[in-house]
């Protein structure tokens, strides 16, 4: 059998990666026709995140693609491998601006080299006939190379207008005080079911008045939910159960009628399917890309239940009520009675949206706090996608760099991988399934504003933290001893203090809600500990290390931080949220910021990795499916053309 390739290429900051899916060749004919089914579901919705990225990102990358398509001129030289890497950093940030910073990156091409490449392409049929093409060369060629037009696709800096700062195409013509009165005079603090309001819209401002844009059937995103609503409804005669089916059926509601309430009632239905072996994400789930914290991106997930990593998983969420009343948080904000919290362990099948090409290693639903109080959540760890990073890391050399003993490296090395997995599962079931609002406490987006993301990824985390030394896991067949959770801490606070910041750029703030949250939670703690020596700076060789030299204590200051965040969330204390982020979240130390790229620099590792998805195509008999075939691609490049001439819709946005 030939060998497997995890890592197929590498370019700029990131590496591309691949992942297999355990058991799919011996599915039942039924599963596997559901599975594509939902696979082509999935990639029907993926250019929506490009526009809900940047108005103009459509534009843009259907113009580099028909460029790479159709140009005639040199491909051997050097500005053609330039734009190659462009090209495929917009496919990789599904858009012009990084996908982690969220800065406008350019092409390292001159504007003179870019008009030529277009004027020795074919026309196509994105470009108006209005329009000449040297007009439309001049009107584009701003948007990709000026870096200060839409410098950012997300700002979320306390006390400018994050709306106008923010490129993203969630509002427009709208300032920011506008965007939070609309949707303050939907609050009230009687309503205990609120839907998610402006959860799937875009809010715009027509002829002075503010209005809605709903993404559904006939709205925003039509021609896209069309085709997603088509297969799904293909999906729905195959699905794996009739919790299944119900769930997929209101999901075609919610698409077409475009009403929250509606994906409300089908949230709970898609936490009340706990038996089908497949399960599906689809929808506008996630809130990062808004600085308000209120507009979902599109994603898809389609994955088969892993047994092995379900066990695990289904253990911690069977006594998911005892990690709540052994929670150093405060007795009023637990949960007297910790309903539906489920887990299981997937390997997934394709992924798009906001989950593709970078994609999370796992995933706790819904969002919506008084589902989660009243009905539970459903989390997931994607498990095909941690085997991949784990072989893609092996002999890499970061663990030798950056721990200071040849003991950090031992653990590491003996229990990096289960503690790493333990953590993922403590943070999604048991860390965001914790804990409960205050009275008449609004929707933390709504209290704690832009800091919503960071304070809850940030309780999640340290949640995980407080219990990964815990006799309890070695009492549940979780872990053989606390050598694991000490690996966990020394792996964290090395990526929150060190290794996390290859993934931004030199002078720069960190922007991304989970490596604030992750450098917020090791300098706390570095602070809190320092009279005690909890967590020490070394230097050896010029070289800096940071060290756990008590981790039972850190435990303890890691359950005092534990119980501050979710005092904040709870109380929806916006000054306190915006402290903490603030005061340690932010700003990075500049000397070892430079340090650690210069490490780093000579491991010769991107710091970034995607996948590409494997490819799921019908085997016909006529008009009958008689087999679905599963393929691993290995050319990322080759793999978005297809994406881009089979799912894409044409861009709206005239110039």
């Amino acid at each position: 059998m030939e060998e497997f390739k995890i890592q197929t290429e590498q370019f700029a900051d990131i590496k591309i990666l691949r992942y297999r899916v355990p058991g799919f060749e011996n599915l039942p004919l039924k599963k596997k026709v559901l599975l594509y089914y939902l696979y082509e579901a999935a990639l029907s919705g993926r250019d929506i995140i490009y526009d809900q990225n940047y108005k103009y990102n459509l534009l843009i990358r259907h113009t580099l693609e028909n460029i790479l398509k159709t140009y005639t001129g040199d491909k051997d030289d050097e500005n053609w491998q330039k734009f190659l890497v462009y090209i495929k950093k917009v496919w990789f940030s599904n858009g012009i601006h990084h996908h982690y910073s969220m800065d406008k990156f350019a092409p390292e091409i001159s504007e003179d080299y870019f008009r030529d490449l277009i004027l020795k392409s074919e026309a196509s049929d994105f470009i108006d006939v209005s329009h000449n093409i040297e007009r439309f060369i001049d009107e584009i060629t701003p948007l990709i190379f000026d870096k200060t037009r839409a410098p950012k696709r997300v700002v979320q800096d306390d006390g400018v207008d994050m709306i106008e700062a923010s490129a993203n195409n969630f509002y427009e013509g709208i300032t920011q005080k506008e965007a939070e009165e609309f949707y303050q005079k939907f609050h009230k603090p009687e309503d205990q079911e609120p839907p998610s309001y402006g959860l799937n819209s875009k809010l715009v401002k027509i002829d002075g008045e503010i209005v809605e844009q709903v993404w559904k059937i006939g709205g925003m995103y039509s021609e896209a939910i069309e085709k997603i609503v088509f297969w799904l409804q293909k999906a729905l005669e195959y699905a794996d159960s009739e919790p299944q089916k119900n769930a997929l059926a209101k999901l075609v509601e919610f698409y077409r009628t475009g009403d929250l309430k509606t994906f409300d009632e089908y949230s709970i239905l898609w936490l009340q399917d706990q038996e089908s072996e497949i399960d599906v994400v689809n929808g506008f789930i996630e809130v990062y890309g808004d600085a308000l914290g209120r507009k979902a991106t599109f994603e898809s997930v389609v994955s088969l239940r892993d047994d092995e990593a379900t066990r695990r998983a289904a253990t911690i969420s069977q006594n998911a009520q005892w990690f709540e009343d052994h929670s150093p948080t405060q007795s009023k904000y637990k949960k007297e009675k910790v309903r539906g919290v489920s887990a299981r362990g997937i390997n997934v099948v394709v992924e798009s949206g906001d989950c593709s090409p970078s994609t999370p290693i796992g995933i706790n639903l819904p969002n919506a706090d008084w589902i989660r109080a009243k009905h539970g959540s459903k989390s997931v760890t994607i498990n095909n996608i941690m085997v991949a990073y784990d072989e893609a890391s092996k002999e890499s050399g970061v663990i030798e760099e950056f721990a200071w003993s040849d003991e950090e490296i031992r653990l590491s090395k003996t229990w990096g991988v289960l503690a790493g997995n333990l953590h993922v599962d403590l943070h999604e079931i048991v860390g965001h399934g914790s804990g409960k609002l205050g009275p008449g406490v609004g929707n933390p987006g709504d209290t704690l504003k832009n800091y919503a993301s960071t304070i809850e990824e940030a309780r999640a985390d340290i949640f995980a933290l407080y219990f990964a030394t815990d006799q309890k896991l070695i009492e549940l067949g979780l872990m053989p001893s606390l050598e694991v959770g000490y690996a966990e801490y020394n792996s964290y606070l090395r990526g929150g203090m060190m290794t996390q910041l290859v993934r931004v750029e030199l002078g720069k703030d960190i922007e991304e809600s989970h490596m604030r949250n992750r450098q917020l939670i090791v300098k706390w703690a570095y602070e809190k500990g320092r009279d005690d020596n909890v967590i020490e700076k070394k230097i050896r060789d010029g070289k800096t290390f940071f060290v756990v030299n008590d981790h039972a204590k850190l435990r303890e200051i890691f359950g005092e931080l534990l119980c501050e965040i979710q005092r904040i969330k709870s109380e929806g204390d916006f000054n306190a949220a915006k402290m903490l982020v603030e005061n340690y979240g932010v700003k990075v130390d500049q000397e070892i910021h430079k340090e650690v790229l210069e490490r780093w620099k000579k491991l010769n590792i991107a710091p970034f990795a995607g996948f590409i998805n494997p490819k799921l195509k019908p085997v016909l008999k006529g008009d009958a499916i008689e087999d679905v075939i599963i393929s691993y691609p290995d050319n990322f490049m080759y793999q978005m053309l297809e994406y881009g001439e089979e799912y894409s819709f044409l861009p709206k946005e005239s110039l």
